[in-house]
């Protein structure tokens, strides 16, 4: 979000370089640059002169617009280091769109481009049909919420919501309705008057939210917006953020390396390593069904299970392993018909079951084994089951309720896992 260029609001700033950023045509004639890797083709604007660039660009963008995000081969080079790395993706209008990943994957790069604090080195950014490349980051009527707030301590809650729209000239009492909107919005009506020094950490990334509301943006963008706060206040702000975007109708990017927070959250979650999207879908899908081992890694627990193909039956693939014989329905394209592959299970998906008790042959998918670690973390309890001698016959499980509570170290144990659970990854 944009709130002009004094001492206080250019801070949060600076560290997306603002003023060295080669903006819009409008800026040029104000400061001048010499940018070395900007992107080739036409603009999609021509204009000249500072007045008559405001008006195009006015006329651009009109407020309160339902928006769909479209990135088109989008790459960031810095030198011969491309941070991200041709991406093509779409953001639907209303959803919200998490960019998940390990740091110096290229996610806040990616957030940058999309706010307008960077030109990409290659490709083509649009809201709905309108290509936004080059447009400078006043006049794409997003709202950005900081990881680190960027409140002004010298002002008011009420001042600091308001800022935005003084830069902006709206009339008093238009400014003063949407700033009691916007404040109660994120109930922080009652504390109007307070200064942030005066606010929890909650408190003040509510009036954060609120300050990027204010503006009525189609776009809210938000960098690692819950990283300060204690896990408890992170729990609770989760669902107030996405209420609030919901209720809001509005198109949100969030940026976060928290992989708990993002299938919490999003509606969608693109996973980035290196400048390239691994994988994108809902959360659902993506940690059910995981493509490569560094998914199946980043989006929670999982062991990784190596094995050998040694046949088929019907649509079920059949693998060896240092577990013992398991199934699997969950295969990749063009799985070849034998090699060694990686499967993913996660901890949940084993099944506690007796073996003492069970007649006849014991089915594919069962193993036994002793408890050799337990870690008990509440409602639920990890345990570390060792299932044989062979390196990788080891497997993490875990146990919710009444069996998280009866298992011990040096207990005798037996598992099932269903076919749909044995994930065989790509790599």
């Amino acid at each position: 979000m944009w709130f002009g260029l004094d001492e206080h609001a250019t801070r949060e700033a600076d560290q997306y370089d603002v003023l060295a950023m080669p903006w819009h045509s409008c800026y040029r004639p104000c400061v001048s640059l010499h940018v070395s890797d900007r992107p080739t083709g036409p603009r999609p604007l021509s204009v000249q002169g500072h007045s008559s660039c405001h008006r195009s660009c006015s006329r651009l963008y009109p407020l309160h617009s339902m928006t769909t995000i479209r990135m088109d081969n989008l790459v960031k080079r810095y030198g011969s280091v491309k941070a991200v790395n041709g991406i093509d993706l779409q953001i639907e209008s209303g959803e919200l769109f998490f960019l998940l990943g390990p740091s110096g994957c290229g996610k806040t790069t990616l957030l940058r481009m999309v706010a307008g604090f960077l030109e990409p080195s290659e490709g083509r950014l649009f809201f709905n049909d309108q290509d936004v490349t080059w447009l400078a980051a006043n006049k794409r009527q997003t709202g950005m919420v900081f990881q680190s707030y960027a409140l002004w301590p010298h002002m008011s809650v009420r001042q600091n919501v308001g800022y935005g729209l003084e830069v902006r000239k709206v009339a008093t009492a238009e400014l003063n309705r949407r700033v009691n909107d916007a404040l109660e919005a994120v109930q922080m009506g009652a504390l109007a008057e307070r200064r942030p020094n005066e606010l929890s950490g909650g408190q003040q990334q509510r009036v954060a939210l609120a300050r990027a509301l204010v503006v009525e943006p189609s776009v809210v963008l938000l960098d690692e917006p819950l990283s300060n706060l204690d896990a408890r206040l992170r729990q609770s702000m989760r669902s107030e953020i996405r209420r609030i975007c919901k209720d809001h109708g509005l198109t949100g990017v969030y940026v976060t390396h928290d992989q708990e927070e993002a299938l919490s959250m999003a509606d969608r979650i693109a996973l980035l390593r290196d400048g390239q999207i691994q994988q994108c879908g809902t959360p659902e899908g993506m940690y059910g069904r995981p493509e490569s081992r560094f998914v199946a890694e980043f989006l929670g627990d999982t062991n990784l299970v190596a094995a050998s193909i040694c046949g088929k039956d019907g649509s079920d693939v059949l693998l060896e392993t240092a577990l013992g014989p398991l199934r699997s329905s969950c295969i990749p394209d063009n799985l070849p018909d034998a090699g060694n592959v990686t499967c993913s299970i996660r901890p949940e998906a084993f099944k506690a079951i007796n073996l003492a008790s069970s007649t006849g042959e014991i089915p594919v998918g069962t193993m036994a084994g002793q408890v050799s670690n337990r870690m008990f973390l509440g409602e639920r309890c990890q345990l570390t089951v060792q299932c044989g001698e062979k390196d990788g016959s080891a497997i993490d499980v875990l146990e919710i309720g009444d069996a998280a509570r009866r298992s011990a170290v040096g207990d005798a144990v037996a598992f099932q896992v269903s076919p749909e659970d044995v994930i065989i990854l790509a790599d």
